[in-house]
């Protein structure tokens, strides 16, 4: 078997991470607050470029490493959320934006500058049926006029511009549902007609809902043709769904690690209770469903490294690695017992966090409907 891609990257996460532990993550979830410090740390060592193109001040490498970036960063209890979106959203621009819209914003992105992590997509009535949105993009003239609102938009309050999916001609006008809907690049800085409101959550994700009244976007940046944004976006989600699913492995790593530590020393009836098969095999089981996972996640990895179709691989690779750290979060709690609920073990942060992987960015059943209608050829359910 191969040896974990991108190894010296990987040496060099970890160095960074080792600047942040527990307490800081911990301060962070009391606070509610935005892990500033860390991310701009990621930014400066280059990080969130790696996918960026060197001619526009990035490293011009592949979704491999984005995966080791981020799997590295949860295996060390930090967490890519503040982060992520950056590097999923990013392949729309790169894809299918202009050679102006490149120059324009992914220098600015490569250094710092600017900040590429809202992804306004869901909507409250919508949900994962993406087609059914109904935020609506009105041309007039040079510029597009946006009503609406997203939810679940991580990031809104922390990032400059926003991904959005906009529709741009009604769903009862279009031959297809998926046409109609056209993506933006919206510059949130100043911007009028824009409003962000705060949405508390489970866990500390820096969510939130985003209302839009009447505001303006200027025509040219709409990235690629009007009405096949939801052609452009569908790249970025099989993307997303494999840097997220790296990053369940690396909680599912976590999670092991701490479990398996844990069960060593703690000793209970003069004995660790590691040596007890109840404790042991939950750990073992989940360890080598982890690794299950892991190499599922390199296959998609993969493919959409070689420009080859990778949906089904990449939606197994989501659901099996979020399963993978949800098993793992499971077995360390209940290794810990009581001890696991108290935040200076930082399980039961985590286990919050690893939760939310069974929900988004897609659901399970709809991974399993999606694998049931495309891949199986059984009838649509849904």
């Amino acid at each position: 078997m191969r040896g974990p891609a991108h190894p010296e990257i990987r040496d060099s996460v970890r160095a960074l991470c080792a600047k942040y532990p527990g307490e800081y993550w911990r301060r962070l979830d009391r606070e509610r607050a935005y892990p500033t410090e860390f991310v701009a740390e990621l930014t400066k060592a280059g990080m969130l470029a790696v996918l960026i193109p060197e001619e526009y001040g990035g490293s011009g490498l592949g979704l491999s490493a984005a995966a080791a970036i981020l799997e590295e960063i949860h295996a060390s209890g930090c967490n890519g959320g503040a982060c992520h979106a950056q590097m999923y959203t990013m392949g729309t621009i790169l894809r299918h934006g202009s050679k102006e819209q490149k120059q324009r914003f992914l220098p600015g992105i490569a250094s710092g500058e600017l900040r590429l992590q809202a992804f306004g997509v869901t909507e409250p009535t919508a949900g994962t049926d993406t087609t059914a949105i109904r935020t609506t993009a009105e041309r007039r003239g040079d510029v597009y006029v946006v009503n609406g609102q997203k939810v679940w938009t991580s990031r809104a309050e922390h990032s400059d511009l926003m991904l959005l999916l906009a529709r741009t001609a009604p769903r009862d006008k279009v031959a297809k549902k998926t046409d109609g809907l056209s993506v933006f690049v919206v510059d949130m800085r100043d911007a009028k007609g824009l409003t962000i409101k705060p949405l508390r959550a489970m866990m500390n994700h820096a969510t939130t809902e985003v209302f839009f009244d009447g505001l303006e976007v200027p025509a040219e940046n709409r990235i690629g043709e009007e009405g096949r944004g939801f052609r452009y976006i569908l790249d970025g989600m099989n993307a997303e769904r494999m840097l997220i699913a790296a990053e369940c492995v690396g909680d599912m790593r976590w999670f092991i690690d701490k479990a398996s530590t844990y069960a060593r020393e703690r000793v209970v009836f003069g004995r660790p209770i590691g040596q007890n098969q109840g404790v042991q095999f939950p750990i073992a089981r989940a360890y080598a469903e982890g690794q299950a996972a892991a190499l599922m996640v390199r296959e998609a990895l993969d493919l959409y490294e070689a420009g080859e179709a990778c949906g089904p691989q990449a939606n197994m690779a989501k659901m099996l690695a979020a399963d993978a750290s949800w098993k793992a979060a499971e077995a360390c709690l209940q290794t810990h017992g009581g001890f696991g609920f108290a935040e200076e073990y930082d399980v039961e942060r985590k286990f919050r966090e690893a939760r939310l992987y069974q929900v988004a960015p897609i659901s399970t059943n709809l991974i399993l409907a999606y694998l049931a209608e495309h891949v199986l050829d059984l009838p649509r359910s849904y």
